[in-house]
This record gives structure tokens, sequence and C-alpha cells, in this order.
């Protein structure tokens, strides 16, 4: 575990490039508000690394521990820049959002995103599989089954 040197290194497999900077300072983040981003196991287990109690960031719905949203954001979103005060340490599903998992269509890109055509254009097949890799590893680590 990375602890305060850094995050887990298997977390950098974990990750899809989008440049969501729209102006000098400030980002995108329409994927911060309303989240119900799924946490692994390792994620719960890096972000305590930092000495934020679980109970502070995790909500459990639908037999997930999922990122606690307040105010109708993620606990983590720093609303006057909308960056993550945890960037080095988020968890997987963010590092690999805007891919996401529909059922009957398989991994693409969220309809919620602005970037999503030029995304659309730039996935690859390896992180598709990294996605359903995740999702695999939320099976295990909470005994549900997701339906892939």
């Amino acid at each position: 575990m990375g602890g305060r040197g850094g995050p887990p290194i298997e977390a950098d497999i974990y990750v899809v490039e989008v440049n969501c900077k729209l102006i000098k300072s400030k980002y995108c983040g329409r994927c911060c508000y309303n989240t119900e981003m799924p946490l692994a196991k390792i994620d719960i287990e890096t972000i305590r690394s930092l000495s934020i109690p679980e109970r502070r960031f995790v909500v459990w719905k639908g037999g997930l521990p999922r990122l606690r949203n307040i105010g109708g954001s993620c606990v983590f979103l720093d609303k006057d820049t909308n960056m993550c005060t945890i960037y080095p340490y988020r968890p997987i599903g963010c590092r690999l959002y805007p891919l996401v998992y529909v059922s009957g269509e398989g991994v693409t890109v969220d309809r919620l995103c602005p970037l999503r055509e030029q995304v659309l254009k730039s996935i690859t097949e390896e992180k598709k599989r990294l996605l359903i890799s995740f999702l695999k590893r939320l099976e295990e680590d909470w005994g549900i089954n997701i339906r892939l």
C-alpha cells in the first residue's frame, strides 16, 4: 500500500486519460456530481491510509460501498475548482471514468461526459478489459453479481 508515499502501484494501470480542464484552474467535474461510484476494498484501504475515516466517504447502496455525496457532489470534490482533493489516491472507478458498463451494450463512454465523442475514438480494448476486470473485482470483494 502506498499510504502517504502514494497510491498502490496497482492503481496506476487503471487510468483513462481525459483532459477535463475547462479554463485556468477550473475543471469539468460533471462526473463528480451525484456520483454513485462503487469502491473496491483497495480503494477504501487507500483512502483510509490518508487518515480519513471510512464513515466520512463511504455509503452502502445496492450491496456496494460507494463514494458519499455531500450537497450533491462527491465528498472529495473541491467545488471551487471541480478538482478532486485526493486525486493521486482516487478510487479505481474514478481512474477509469468516463468508461462505464451498460447492460446490453457493454463497455462504453458515459453519455454524461461532455468529451464522450472524443473519448470514444481513443478507447482501446485494453482499457475496456480493465473496466471489466474492475467490475469482477467488485464482485469478488463484496460477493455480488454484476451480470456482465
